[in-house]
């Protein structure tokens, strides 16, 4: 066991509370970013390096065949193994937007391909759910179980906005817990049930969810309503049957009164170490505690903590992610006057110290180059979001990639919002969204024609949704319509 501290490389404002840490064959991926758009990432998914005592992101580009991932908050964040010919995949679903807004999507991210330097590409298609369906939430989660050769989701927990006929002025960015109830998702026809178990009378939100076969255990967890940290534990089995699933669950004594904890896996089986997270409000749980899932149900024990620094001790809030292999990432808030430069100071724990070479952990398993300094992105390239690499003539794809966060200086003065053209009316000042698709910045088209081509706001083009869609999945060249009345003079 071992804490070690983490310097992060021009990447410390990128995590944020609320990120997630995706594990995909051997790989680490961050998800969530503070923001949207960056032009170092378009899509707002990062592969994670842990090495020699560093951090470093690398922006992570999508297949064409993808769909858009906002930068999610909390969101419920599962792992499928791949069956039956299907890939591995992460699951995410739910969670906050930069707009404040909740999500009710259920995303299924899987590698798609790796490049030459070993650079991997993702793909990020959104499952279509019908039935009885989980409402837009974060805070919760979701798990997969296994019964009877067959193998669903089970959702639960979450906080939500207050019901449309309740909310006012006043109250009209309160949340409340969304109704204890658990959803199954079946992956295979996208069919979601919804079900109402006794036992769960409470909402709860920011619990741990562990599964095993076709049992899940819910610990902890925090309900507004009565704004408490019960120490539940809760047994929920669930019964895979031809038709109608069957759902049963126990109250268990011995559990924990912790939100926001980290599960780290050991090993191959089914023991964790739960790290981090709250007893009360701004009071941190510095126990760790060991969790074995067997067929005779669950234990529970305390075990050594890490020899916390007087930092950790002394900070208010925390958090991190598992970064899989026994390890995780903590971040705890930088603190002084003047203010120092960095958000977070960030430190590694590792629960298998014998695994760790003499290099440190290596969360991400690539040993591209483009981890190393190189330069960052170039302004627009982000607008180059689902196309192949050899199309961007001059880009730094093969080069680049880390992030750098002094890129990120005022957007509203470059990229976006440069003028496309002379009847350009598309100004940082006034501009609202044209498009259903666009959240913070208009859509622009790249145009084929002219020295070098040139970007167009695709409003400027009197372009339809549909054809900007259309133009958006396709590597079709298109022109302006200040060259395509020249054309046409001609």
């Amino acid at each position: 066991m071992s804490l070690q501290p983490v310097t992060a490389v021009n990447c410390a404002g990128v995590v944020q509370p609320g990120s997630s840490l995706l594990q995909l064959e051997g790989e680490v991926f961050l998800l969530g970013q503070k923001g949207w758009p960056k032009r170092s990432c378009p899509t707002g998914v990062f592969g994670v390096r842990l090495k020699n005592g560093e951090l470093r992101l690398r922006a992570i580009s999508f297949s064409n065949n993808s769909c858009y991932i906002p930068p999610l908050r909390c969101p419920a964040v599962a792992h499928l193994e791949a069956r039956d010919g299907s890939p591995e995949m992460a699951l995410v679903h739910g969670g906050r937007t930069p707009n404040n807004e909740l999500s009710a999507s259920l995303y299924m991210l899987s590698v798609d391909s790796r490049g030459c330097n070993r650079k991997v590409t993702l793909r990020c298609q959104e499952k279509e759910l019908v039935g009885e369906l989980p409402g837009p939430r974060y805070g919760h989660t979701i798990t997969v179980v296994h019964s009877r050769g067959k193998r669903a989701c089970v959702l639960f927990g979450g906080r939500r906005y207050m019901p449309p006929g309740q909310r006012t002025t006043e109250n009209w960015n309160s949340m409340v817990d969304c109704p204890p109830q658990v959803f199954l998702i079946d992956l295979e026809y996208g069919c979601s049930s919804a079900h109402t178990v006794p036992e769960l009378g409470d909402g709860q939100s920011f619990h741990l969810a562990l599964a095993r076969e076709d049992s899940v255990y819910f610990l902890g967890g925090h309900t507004l309503s009565s704004d408490s940290r019960h120490p539940r534990l809760y047994r929920l089995r669930v019964e895979l049957f031809l038709g109608s699933p069957k759902i049963s669950c126990d109250v268990l004594d011995h559990g924990l009164s912790i939100t926001s904890a980290i599960a780290i896996r050991i090993g191959s089986g089914h023991e964790y170490i739960v790290l981090g997270g709250y007893e009360f409000d701004q009071r941190k749980r510095m126990e760790c505690s060991s969790v074995v899932l067997d067929n005779n149900g669950i234990h529970i024990q305390l075990r050594e903590a890490p020899e916390w620094t007087t930092e950790i001790s002394h900070s208010r809030t925390w958090f991190g992610g598992t970064l899989g292999k026994g390890t995780a990432l903590i971040a705890i808030p930088s603190e002084g006057n003047p203010a120092p430069p960095d958000a977070h100071y960030f430190y590694h724990v590792s629960f298998e110290q014998e695994e760790v070479g003499e290099d440190g952990i290596q969360g991400c398993s690539q040993e591209s180059p483009d981890f190393e300094d190189s330069t960052p992105l170039e302004d627009s390239e982000e607008l180059y979001f689902g196309r192949d690499p050899h199309e961007l003539e001059g880009s730094s794809d093969g080069e680049g990639g880390t992030y750098n966060e002094e890129d990120e200086e005022d957007e509203s003065q470059t990229g976006y919002w440069i003028k496309c053209c002379l009847s350009c009316q598309v100004d940082a000042n006034t501009w609202e969204p044209f498009y259903s698709t666009e959240l913070s910045r208009p859509a622009m088209i790249f145009c084929s024609k002219g020295e070098g081509g040139h970007w167009v706001h695709a409003q400027c083009m009197e372009m339809s949704e549909s054809v900007l869609q259309c133009f958006s999945q396709n590597s079709a060249k298109y022109f302006c319509l200040e060259f395509s009345l020249k054309a046409s003079k001609l």
